[in-house]
């Protein structure tokens, strides 16, 4: 079990489902001995009053739903303290190896499904709480309500087993997290106008970026904040160098696995699996990629014998699809080393060879040998707003000044990148997001300040926008050639 580490001092809680006394679980009693000044008392021992016992924290079956809303409050925490939520779930993987795949998909889909829906907890707990709560005693309520609201007629046991969830880790707040949920219950039929009343709840985002899709995006906001809430779709890519499009349909179905093609030939399941059930994904016949993201190696269009540069490559991915699709020098940059490795055993999957570089891309001296690419992909680091779906915790964890931040990166690469583009050579710029400020807005700022480049068209328009939506994520695409 990752242990959470308890506040060193005794705390307070007050909750509108007790009485207006707070609870102080921590608390000893005091004898009540009057004690006159100057006066010497000695107590023998046994005549000392009982002192109160901290409850001793439970231990839950692996198996129950109560170890499953214990662990996914845990990862809920991390996240409201500010961890990486996919980071913090793998970890607690290796922590507990012989977790059945019951367990690990019970809490993963408990965390990833209460942070999806942002705010709506806590639109509901605002008029049942006085102070906050410690962060782990309310992501656990966040957790059990999403719970409630999904599964109503499991009222009973659900509170029943939240207060077990929360005896594994404070004991001495069961009481209290009780009597929250049951006055969550009594009234359950106002939930509705509470969250309403909460834009952030009611869509499911916070207010500083459903107002930026809003403004981007004004005929299509609330389809895209809507599938953003979503669970997200399962796509997959056929290795043209070991099977086809049609091979990889048969060996689907062969499997009962129902899928459809698009018209990027990504293969759309009708519903997400273990990639363990994948037929031919060990041997590299096939790999796992959103359809969104498959456009990229298709319009880039990478040509037999060109050299291409995928400047920011991990996890390899985008890589892997242009050397599928044509015989090309690729360089795959990643600054960070442990992605870099991630590249490598994909690739190695996949039958594939490219050279790997770990550098900046914007430090040229220290990676480019001075000769130019034809193509260059620049999927630049972005919000990632148009994968939330997939990493919820971005909702938490992401703030309006970081799109500034993420702007002036993006900016940077592109400026450096462009030195290394052969006169006549195409850039694909990329982001995962859906704000005007990394996508369109940012394209127009690069053309103003290189009289050399000029916008390619993407089927008759300056560019592309995928929102999110029941067969992709959220991308965005400019193509730019350099003219001299």
């Amino acid at each position: 079990m990752v242990p959470f580490i308890a506040p060193s001092s005794p705390f307070q809680i007050t909750c509108a489902a007790c009485s207006a006394e707070p609870v102080a679980p921590f608390q000893q009693s005091e004898p009540h001995t009057v004690i006159k000044p100057n006066a010497s008392i000695r107590r023998h021992p046994k005549d000392a009053p009982p002192r109160r016992a901290r409850p001793a924290p439970v231990q839950l079956p692996p198996d129950s739903l109560g170890f499953a809303l214990q662990q996914s409050a845990l990862l809920v925490a991390a996240v409201l303290d500010g961890a990486n939520l996919t980071d913090r779930f793998e970890f607690m993987l290796q922590a507990h190896p012989a977790w059945p795949e019951s367990t690990r998909g019970a809490v993963r889909d408990l965390a990833w499904s209460t942070l999806r829906q942002y705010g709506r907890g806590d639109a509901i707990l605002k008029p049942l709480l006085h102070v906050p709560p410690p962060v782990f005693v309310r992501a656990l309520l966040l957790v059990a309500l999403h719970r409630l609201e999904r599964r109503p007629e499991q009222g009973h046991t659900i509170v029943d087993q939240t207060v077990q969830a929360v005896a594994a880790e404070m004991p001495g707040l069961k009481g209290m997290v009780n009597a929250v949920l049951r006055n969550a219950l009594r009234q359950k039929s106002a939930w509705p106008e509470w969250i309403a009343a909460d834009e952030a709840a009611r869509y499911g985002h916070p207010r500083w970026w459903l107002q930026k899709v809003r403004r981007a995006h004004p005929d299509a906001w609330e389809a895209a904040l809507a599938a953003g809430n979503e669970h997200p779709p399962m796509a997959l890519r056929v290795n043209r160098r070991r099977s086809t499009v049609e091979e990889a349909l048969g060996s689907l179905q062969q499997a009962g696995l129902s899928a459809r093609r698009l018209a990027n030939d990504a293969l759309l399941l009708d519903r997400p699996v273990a990639v363990a059930r994948l037929p031919g994904h060990a041997e590299g016949l096939l790999s796992v990629q959103d359809a969104g993201a498959q456009w990229a190696a298709t319009l880039l269009d990478a040509r037999p014998g060109e050299r291409v540069l995928d400047a920011c490559a991990a996890p390899g991915g985008k890589s892997a699809h242009l050397l599928e699709r044509a015989d090309i020098e690729l360089l795959a940059l990643e600054l960070d080393p442990a992605r870099a490795e991630r590249i490598r055993r994909n690739l190695a999957r996949l039958g594939l060879s490219a050279r790997i570089q770990v550098a900046d891309c914007r430090d040229l001296p220290a990676w480019w040998d001075g000769r130019p690419f034809d193509r260059i992909l620049a999927d630049v680091p972005c919000s990632a707003s148009g994968v939330a779906r997939r990493h919820p915790d971005i909702k938490w964890l992401r703030r309006e000044d970081d799109i500034r931040q993420f702007a002036a990166q993006q900016g940077a690469i592109l400026d450096a990148l462009w030195q290394t583009l052969v006169p006549g050579g195409t850039m694909l710029y990329v982001t995962c997001s859906v704000f005007d400020d990394e996508n369109r807005l940012q394209i127009e700022r690069f053309l103003s300040r290189h009289g050399d480049a000029a916008p390619l068209p993407i089927d008759n328009r300056p560019d592309l926008q995928l929102l999110p939506n029941a067969e992709h994520d959220g991308f965005y695409f400019a193509l730019l050639r350099k003219l001299r």
